[in-house]
């Protein structure tokens, strides 16, 4: 009889191999890290002596679940925020609080709690991509679980790399470091399209290439993405991606909710593994991918359940479940997702997707020993039937739950026995992870009552001048003709001008203490037409007002941000009370008098009951004194000017 390490009897066992083979009363030999042997209990446990034996009666043994896509250390995100636009979520919430958190503590912390779930789910194996990514390995491999870790990189600066050139030389450190790890599988993760430039996805693929790893990226996440990709990049993602070569290597592609059928059939001819992500496409309203498509396009397929942050948990069974509904609900045809291959997605097909399939996804002699033993006989789940040889699949995938599984093993190592995690300290890793979530909660509390904060998370500001003096009237056409022929006459001089159109958008608040934000788009004219717009998002705090002669003084703190997103974006992310919308023609000229410069503007509001037109003389300043200076100076340029005091008003355009 040969000795063994493990033998698990009294099981039915799901190979998931090609035959299909399912055992009723089955055993799984296992020596080492390997699967040695599979067959009928009685027969195994005469060919075998076994160091340890498990009694398997009333369960199912699987092959461990294969999550194909996730942000692992994400789960200390978890339920931070939820309902909003993907751009909100993203740039609102995740990079300000992983800009300010995200360290090398809080990736390992966030990976062990993940590990933790994944491996009390049936989890064996995951594909992650973040940043400290060897944080990431290190905590996989204490925990016992397979990984395949990716080192993200951006354009953009990141928690561990300020500059795109950095991230790329953290991968490649990283990977040389790793490469050899039984378990572990390094490499580098182009973000996405919309976050890197040619050359990172190049230079990715070559790093790839020379360390044979698999090129982790996300593609066509959602509609917006595949619109803009057109317009920037001539193609859709999945098009520029194998343009700039990151087909030309194994590639794990997150999502592709929106991949086109063009895009389908290139997928299958480079062999490129997609990861849908079905609860987290359907929480942030990405979509449905085109499941039934990848399938019978030959694409490599698996599941993923993307971050903790935008699921909120790392449980591939309800990922299962949902991979099979999906289809059949969107169809109208209740045989476009049978069980048994909603249930490959996560294990054989799965497999195939991270481009493992030869070592793991299934139980057969001479594959890796990652199979998870799944209890069938709970109230929720029985009774239990056979006459089918498929009948266990519908019980695995409408039936089980991550809660069912009581054992783990990876790598022939038991990593849960009997439900009790055996390679990691569930009650310490708690106690970190609630230690870190105090401080977050912390910052965004903080942060959601003071709208600087909220401008400062997503977007560098500059200070303006704190003293703002102003006068506006109300003139007429001829007075604003006589105003551009005078203001080049001394003791005036006409420094530059130019005409420009403006579109602001004034978020406000019931609270007058907050302030108000005003975006703005600012179209410029010249002799060839208009030049093309720039944004910007300024926050102006609530006023002392100082009335003088005919000027208005304004003390107040004023920031200015360059705005680089659109008016829905801002809109949900700051949540005003009432929003206000102003389209003025304006006339700015720049001009000097008694050595001090003002700004003349000649405005006419479009779409407007008192469209004007209107003089503003505006000027601003860091000095008080000189704020007092000025206003003496701008009531002798309306006499100059030959404007009535009596057509001054000492309102905002907003609040006339």
């Amino acid at each position: 009889m040969a000795t063994i390490d493990l033998l698990l009897t009294n099981a039915t066992v799901v190979t998931m191999d090609s035959n299909g083979t399912i055992m009723h009363d089955g055993a799984v030999a296992i020596a080492g890290d390997r699967i040695v042997d599979i067959g009928p209990s009685s027969e195994l446990q005469a060919r075998h002596t076994a160091t340890n034996v498990i009694d398997c009666h009333g369960c199912a043994i699987t092959p461990g679940l294969i999550n194909a896509h996730a942000h692992v250390p994400m789960s200390l995100l978890r339920g931070i925020a939820a309902d909003l636009q993907l751009d909100v979520w993203l740039f609102g919430y995740m990079f300000p609080v992983e800009g300010t958190f995200v360290s090398p503590e809080f990736v390992r912390i966030g990976t062990l709690l993940s590990c933790a779930e994944m491996i009390r789910g049936g989890t064996t194996t995951f594909v992650d991509m973040y940043f400290f990514e060897e944080e990431v390995a290190k905590a996989a491999d204490l925990a016992g679980m397979r990984a395949v870790c990716g080192q993200s990189v951006m354009r953009l600066p990141t928690p561990d790399a300020p500059s795109f050139d950095e991230g790329l030389e953290r991968a490649t450190k990283f990977i040389e470091a790793w490469h050899m790890h039984p378990r572990i599988t390094p490499t580098i993760a182009p973000h996405a399209p919309y976050t890197c430039t040619d050359e990172i996805y190049q230079r990715a693929v070559a790093l790839c290439a020379k360390y044979n790893v698999p090129l982790v990226t996300h593609l066509s996440e959602t509609a917006l993405e595949v619109e803009e990709s057109y317009h920037q990049r001539a193609g859709t993602p999945i098009e520029y991606a194998d343009r700039v070569g990151a087909f030309k290597v194994p590639c794990i592609a997150a999502h592709c909710v929106h991949a086109t059928n063009d895009d389908i059939k290139l997928l299958a001819e480079r062999g490129v593994g997609v990861a849908p992500c079905p609860t987290s496409n359907l929480k942030l309203a990405s979509g449905v991918a085109p499941y039934t498509k990848f399938i019978q396009g030959g694409v490599r397929t698996g599941l993923g359940t993307d971050g903790p942050a935008s699921n909120d948990d790392q449980d591939m069974f309800s990922e299962i479940h949902l991979a099979a509904l999906l289809p059949k609900g969107l169809s109208g045809d209740p045989t476009s997702m049978p069980a048994k291959q909603a249930f490959a997605l996560a294990t054989s097909s799965g497999a195939r997707a991270i481009h493992q399939e030869h070592a793991i996804g299934s139980i057969e002699i001479g594959k890796q020993a990652d199979v998870i033993v799944i209890r069938m006989n709970a109230t929720h789940n029985s009774p239990s039937y056979s006459y089918s040889s498929d009948a266990v699949y519908n019980q695995l995938v409408y039936t089980c739950h991550a809660h069912d599984v009581r054992d783990v093993i990876v790598a022939g190592q038991l990593l849960m026995r009997n439900t009790q995690l055996l390679t990691i300290d569930e009650q310490q890793v708690l106690a970190d992870a609630r230690r870190i979530a105090h401080d977050i909660n912390s910052f965004l509390a903080n942060r959601e009552e003071n709208l600087l904060d909220k401008v400062l998370a997503i977007s560098p500001v500059a200070a303006s001048e704190i003293f703002e003096v102003q006068i506006k009237a109300r003139i007429t056409p001829e007075d604003a003709r006589r105003i551009e022929a005078h203001v080049s006459t001394p003791p005036l001089h006409l420094i530059r001008q130019n005409s420009r159109t403006q579109y602001d958008t004034y978020f406000m608040w019931h609270d007058l203490t907050q302030g108000r934000i005003r975006l703005r788009e600012d179209h410029r004219h010249d002799a060839n037409g208009r030049t093309p717009p720039y944004y910007t998002l300024t926050l102006t705090e609530p006023a002392t007002r100082i009335e003088h002669h005919v000027a208005v003084q304004l003390s107040r703190a004023r920031y200015t941000a360059q705005a680089n997103h659109t008016e829905r974006f801002y809109r949900e992310y700051f949540q005003p009370n009432h929003v206000v919308t102003i389209t003025k023609e304006r006339r700015r000229l720049h001009i000097t008098y008694k050595d001090t410069e003002f700004a003349v503007n000649i405005d006419t509001l479009l779409n407007s009951p008192h469209p004007g037109p209107y003089l503003e003389i505006k000027s601003r300043t860091w000095s008080q004194r000189d704020a007092t200076a000025k206003a003496e100076l701008m009531a002798e340029m309306l006499t100059l000017l030959g404007i009535n005091e009596s057509t001054i008003i000492k309102h905002e355009y907003v609040d006339l």
